[in-house]
């Protein structure tokens, strides 16, 4: 036997354990109790984990109520703190001044109190509406009277009867103001001009 014929015989010898091999390698398909089995797990593992969002939800939602409870309750207490500060002082002012019997240290206890209380209010935000000397605005001001002029241009504010105010812009209370205008003689639109917003609103309906 030549080598030739020796190379082929194993060469044959040798195909089907390679052909054996190829059959080993082949995918066995899950029969279907056992797909069933996975998609009940996976399903199970899909509700655990609605159940423990579900679970963070719920209790982040009550942690976000009870937040909101407490700032309803005692938001105002920083606003309350310096308000009591002032309150201090005004109590402190009267002591001394009946200890004293001095109007003039009554009178500067209360301007110093005043003062403290106009940095809190600006402080959270509030300021003064200007109003005295200023065009009557009727978005801010209030009319309350019309006063004859000559000195001052029509519709300006000559008087103030009580201080208006804003909160972030927001107008909280408007300036009671009296208007000036040029002569006892006037129309029935230039009275209309003169008012504040609810005077204004409350025309406009009548008229409808």
């Amino acid at each position: 036997m030549d080598e030739k014929e020796v190379r082929e015989m194993e060469v044959k010898k040798e195909q089907p354990v390679e052909e054996k091999h190829d059959e080993e390698i082949v995918p066995v398909e899950p029969s279907p109790e056992e797909r069933i089995k996975a998609l009940e797990e996976e399903l199970q593992e899909t509700k655990d984990k609605y159940i423990r969002l579900y679970a963070e939800f719920d209790n982040y939602r009550k942690r976000v109520q009870k937040d909101r409870e407490e700032l309803l309750k005692y938001g105002t207490e920083p606003l309350i703190m310096e308000l009591l500060t002032i309150v201090d002082t005004l109590e402190m002012a009267l002591s001394h001044a009946k200890e004293e019997s001095n109007v003039d240290s009554l009178i500067k206890g209360v301007e110093l109190t005043l003062k403290e209380f106009h940095k809190v209010l600006k402080k959270y935000g509030v300021e003064e509406i200007e109003a005295l000397g200023k065009p009557f605005n009727p978005e801010i001001h209030h009319a309350m009277s019309q006063v004859v002029r000559s000195d001052v241009e029509d519709k300006t504010v000559v008087e103030e009867y009580r201080k208006g105010y804003k909160l972030n812009d927001k107008v909280i209370r408007p300036s009671l103001v009296a208007v000036s205008r040029r002569s006892e003689e006037g129309s029935v639109e230039e009275d209309r001009d003169v008012g504040g917003p609810e005077e204004n609103n409350k025309e406009k309906k009548e008229e409808n």
